[in-house]
Order: C-alpha cells, then sequence, then structure tokens
C-alpha cells in the first residue's frame, strides 16, 4: 500500500475553448471534472499501475462532497479523507485548443482549525503505520502550520516508511530539514532553495540541506536526479505538445512506484518522463493512455551527469 497526502484537496474542472483571448466572452466546447489536489492525482495515476493507494488529506463542504463521491468511482484508489468544517476549494484550467496552452486558476483552500489539524495527525500517524512510502503534495490550506510537512516527513520517518515531498516555498525549506528521501521541485522551486539557478549544483545543496534525493523537472528537457549513487538526466525522446496538468503529479507516481518497487535510479526516471509524458499528450488533463506510456518509455533517454 502506498499513502498520499493532499491537505489542500481540490475538484479540478478543465474548460476547453477554441482560443482564449483577454477581455473576451469565450464558448466552452467541452468540460471536465475530477477530484484534484496533487496527492489525489498521484494517487489516481499509481492506481492505474497496479498498486494500492489510500489518499488522505482534508475535504469539506459541497466541493468536498463531490471531490469525495467522485474518489469513490476512481479504481484502486481508497478514500481516508479527513472532513473539515472549510469548503474545499476548486481549480480551473483553461485549454486554449489553438495554442494548446493552459491558463490555471487555482482557488486558496479552506480554513484548518487548530483542533482539525491535531485530528488529521492523529488519523495519519495510524495510515502510515501500514504502508511502504508515502507521497506529501501541494499547497497547505489556510490554517495548517507552515512546518507541517516536516511533521509528516518525521513520523513517517519514524514508522521507517520513506518519503516523497512535492511542495514549494516555506513548506519546502522546512519539509528538507526533516530527511525525505525524494523531494521533486521545479527549476524555480528549486532556485527558491538554495539561491542558485543552476540545476545540478542548486540540487547538491539541496540535499546537503536534508534531502536524501533531489529530482528536479526541467519542463520540456526532462528530469534532473542528484542521489548518493550518482546524478541522472532522463528526457523524452522529442518535444511534445499538449496539456502539462498533471504531469508532475505523473512524474511523482513513477517516482514512488518505482521507489516501493526497488528500482534503480535510471529506471526510476525512465518511468517518471514516459509518465509525464504520456500525461501530456492525454487529452485529458491528468490522465494518461497506457499504450502511450509504454511506447514512450522504450525511447526514453537517460544520460549519466557525474
Amino acid at each position: 500500500m502506498i499513502l498520499t497526502v493532499t491537505l489542500n484537496t481540490a475538484l479540478d474542472v478543465t474548460y476547453r475553448v477554441p482560443r482564449l483571448l483577454p477581455h473576451a466572452s469565450h464558448r466552452v466546447t467541452a468540460v471536465t471534472e475530477r477530484p484534484g489536489g496533487k496527492g489525489l492525482n498521484v494517487a489516481r495515476v499509481l492506481a492505474a499501475l497496479g498498486h494500492k493507494v489510500t489518499a488522505t488529506g482534508f475535504a469539506g463542504g459541497p466541493v468536498g462532497s463531490v471531490v469525495r463521491s467522485a474518489l469513490a468511482a476512481s479504481p484502486g484508489v481508497v478514500d481516508a479523507l479527513v472532513p473539515c468544517g472549510g469548503a474545499s476549494r476548486r481549480t480551473l484550467a483553461v485549454v486554449d485548443e489553438a495554442s494548446g496552452d493552459t491558463t490555471q486558476f487555482n482557488e486558496p483552500g479552506p480554513l484548518i482549525t487548530p483542533a482539525e489539524w491535531s485530528r488529521f495527525l492523529a488519523h495519519y500517524e495510524e495510515l502510515v503505520s501500514g504502508v511502504r512510502a508515502v507521497a506529501l503534495c501541494g499547497s497547505l490550506p489556510p490554517g495548517v502550520p507552515v512546518g507541517a510537512y516536516a511533521v509528516l516527513v518525521r513520523t513517517a520517518r519514524a514508522a521507517g516508511v520513506p518519503v516523497l515531498l512535492d511542495t514549494s516555498g516555506e513548506a519546502l525549506r522546512r519539509g528538507v530539514a526533516a530527511r525525505p528521501e525524494i523531494i521533486k521541485p521545479n527549476a524555480a522551486e528549486l532556485a527558491e532553495l538554495t539561491g542558485s539557478r543552476d540545476p545540478l549544483p542548486a540540487s547538491r545543496d539541496a540535499r546537503r540541506r536534508g534531502a536524501h534525493a533531489v529530482v528536479t523537472s526541467l519542463g520540456p528537457a526532462g528530469l534532473l536526479a542528484a542521489t548518493a549513487q550518482g546524478s541522472w538526466q532522463a528526457a523524452p525522446p522529442r518535444p511534445l505538445s499538449g496539456n502539462p496538468t498533471g504531469a508532475g503529479d505523473s512524474v511523482v507516481a513513477g517516482l514512488l512506484s518505482a521507489l516501493a518497487e526497488g528500482l534503480d535510479w535510471p529506471d526510476r526516471l525512465t518511468r517518471a518522463v514516459a509518465l509525464s509524458a504520456a500525461t501530456v499528450l492525454a487529452p485529458v488533463a491528468g490522465e494518461f493512455d497506457p499504450g502511450v506510456y509504454e511506447e514512450l518509455r522504450q525511447t526514453v533517454r537517460v544520460t549519466n551527469g557525474n
């Protein structure tokens, strides 16, 4: 069993429009809704890869009810979300069909009370004792302490469970100090953490700050991994055009599933890049075609960066 944590769950709504223009009225050609927030996206991909997954975090209000109803229809994902008094958020992605570009709007999320946070910590401690790996993903909703991920990393480590942390800003800085197994920033988040815009030295700096391994998303250039075993870069076989929504979450799912299966780093990166690329090419945000994934997995380029 793998556990994913999404403290700031969401209902992801995707609009498709022929062309997105400022100051204009738009006719929407298609609408899709699905349970979202980074950890729930990761959970769906893990389940599609054949892993048993439990998803936890907060869900509240009418939107939270919709999220939980939709999650119940997600094969292979166990709902362990914790109710909260505030209303869960929505995210809106607008896909410009002419350019393929996506514009994202993210609501802040519910206000979590100290009592709700305490209940979640007790719930998490019970869950983490029976899993093989944990993904801690996304933003913190209002009211949750900025050091929340550091607390969750330490709890998992005390139970002997490896953690992948995917967040940004101060939550990432504090979480790194708790020594997660893997962090997965993008290049901008890594630069904010370390002060360096050169990804490889910055990755090594992040490892000195506490992360056992750093896997940095480089956009179309793929992934860069700095680990105790060495450094590697992995890239898709060709430039891709599509919807990048959820591609980073597919990277997390690829890395975490490969970690749970005991694969070596080149194979972890190959899986993560192929899943991310397949997600970009999928017509529905955050989904992937297994056949496309298998085809791409055969052509991902992995080079040693030492």
